[in-house]
């Protein structure tokens, strides 16, 4: 099924200018073409098309998957909250005395991957060692790749706090943790934020994300 995507701006990678009133043509779960939604529109008008307000971007990477889901607890926020909290819990001691199971870690797990892709988050970055959360970030549709050379996320100066869910934290330009470009022949994997243009992506920051996109499925959109 072809599906527009037509955003306020489009913003197809790091080195790329902002292209007022540009829209993504998917068919499945790849980018058939990329332009001003006027030309796309004419091209496939079967196509059912989706408006989004704001900057669609490529989708971000968060580097350090393994801190934030493996070495960090998030409690369930309907049946833990009175008594945990909603902040990600860490520390070894912290977390030996919850008693975690490998189920509560992949549902730990699974909890943190829906605040990424409410953060436009595509990809993680990590070597992930426990099977559940194996599963959860497999289930998400995130993508699981190789840890930083070195251990730092490009662009990042200093250390990374370690239970950050904030692909931004730590960028000299936000435009770093695009992952890839958004280009025909591409997957289909974008993010919207609202946002005016790359300029002020760095002030609305990755919670103003309105959509997240993978595969071309929708698999965040903001209520």
């Amino acid at each position: 099924m072809l599906t527009l995507h037509r955003a306020d701006a489009l913003l197809t990678g790091r080195g790329a200018d902002p292209l007022p009133g540009g829209a993504v043509l998917v068919d499945g779960g790849r980018i058939t073409a990329v332009g001003p939604y006027e030309e796309l529109g004419a091209r496939a008008p079967q196509a059912r098309v989706r408006r989004w307000p704001g900057l669609l971007t490529p989708g971000l990477v968060l580097h350090g998957a393994r801190e934030l889901l493996e070495e960090a607890y998030h409690p369930d926020g309907q049946f833990e909250a009175d008594r945990l909290g909603t902040e990600p819990i860490t520390g070894a001691a912290e977390l030996a005395a919850l008693g975690l199971t490998e189920a509560r870690r992949g549902n730990s797990a699974r909890r943190a991957t829906q605040k990424l892709l409410a953060r436009g988050v595509v990809a993680v970055t990590g070597r992930l060692t426990v099977p559940a959360v194996r599963t959860a970030v497999a289930r998400s549709g995130l993508e699981l790749l190789p840890p930083a050379a070195g251990g730092a996320a490009p662009g990042v100066s200093g250390a990374r706090r370690a239970v950050s869910a904030d692909p931004f934290e730590g960028l000299a330009d936000v435009r770093e943790a695009f992952h890839g470009v958004v280009a025909a022949g591409g997957p289909a994997r974008f993010a919207v934020f609202a946002a005016a243009g790359a300029g002020s992506l760095r002030e609305a920051g990755s919670a103003a994300c309105v959509a997240t996109v993978i595969g071309g499925r929708l698999l965040h959109r903001r209520r």
